[in-house]
């Protein structure tokens, strides 16, 4: 299935995404939560894992698939070949830092530069989304606890990242989140090892890489997380970037007002946002 969100900011309504068209499943089911902590703790992935009804042609706006996540964790340094471009050691276990919720954006939404810091860059995810929560789960189970994944673009601001002795700031800006364009079930991704990744900068192609070269595969990460993390349903795990950011070029490239990132992993989709001061 490819869950989605659509409508206006705030006021959002889950549906699934067929090729000719969307469901809008509140109105097939009345009391359907937002695809969120409640929607995977009632079940309604696998109720709706034999829905059908008709699709309806759709060009309105698509929000996050999941709207309010508790938790948004990512990992730093988990590609070999992006480790290798900024010079750094790989690590030894999984470096793990966090978004805040004021990050999370639609897929096609507008992504908002900051006043505070200069730098902006690009990183192409690939975004694990927790169904079932758990602590201390064990790598052999770990993808039970997986609902499905998404495309996310950890969009980060350098001159804070860096500036400072965390990177909590220079991840968390508003609008430095943005994922979809759809929540695609795990069931829909035959290997998820195996997954090409790019990101292009107004058209022209920066990131190239695949899951291949994760250093932490999605369960060990799911167990490294949870030894002292619980994590809940609706918490999201964005599993680091390939090589090709844009700091790291010769010279840095990073992004002014009206540049375009489009973001795509193969069999999950693509967003795209442009890049706007406030």
């Amino acid at each position: 299935m490819r869950l989605i969100s659509f409508g206006p900011p705030g006021a959002e309504r889950p549906g699934l995404q067929r090729p000719e068209g969307i469901i809008d499943l509140r109105r097939h089911f009345p009391s359907i939560p937002d695809i969120g902590p409640e929607f995977f703790r009632q079940g309604w992935p696998e109720k709706l894992k034999d829905f059908d009804a008709p699709a309806e042609p759709f060009s309105g706006r698509l929000g996050a698939p999941v709207l309010r996540p508790a938790k948004i964790i990512c990992l730093g340094k988990n590609f070999a070949a992006h480790a290798d471009e900024g010079g750094f050691d790989l690590p030894e276990q999984p470096l793990l830092f966090c978004k805040t919720p004021n990050t999370v954006n639609g897929p096609f939404d507008d992504v908002l530069l900051p006043e505070s810091s200069g730098q902006v860059d690009w990183e192409v995810e690939l975004a694990v989304v927790i169904a079932k929560a758990g602590k201390g789960i064990d790598r052999h189970s770990a993808m039970e606890h997986v609902a499905g994944y998404m495309v996310m673009n950890d969009v980060s601001a350098r001159q804070a990242q860096f500036g400072h002795s965390q990177w909590f700031r220079g991840k968390s800006f508003d609008t430095f989140a943005p994922m979809g364009p759809a929540l695609v079930t795990a069931d829909e991704i035959q290997d998820i090892r195996n997954l090409r990744l790019t990101a292009r900068v107004n058209g022209v192609l920066m990131q190239d890489g695949n899951t291949a070269d994760m250093i932490f595969s999605v369960p060990e990460i799911i167990e490294d997380i949870s030894r002292d993390i619980t994590l809940w349903p609706g918490d999201i795990i964005s599993t680091g970037t390939p090589a090709g950011v844009g700091i790291f070029r010769d010279p840095p490239v990073t992004l002014a007002p009206g540049d375009v990132v489009e973001c795509s992993i193969e069999s999950v989709g693509t967003i795209r946002n442009r890049f706007v001061t406030g």
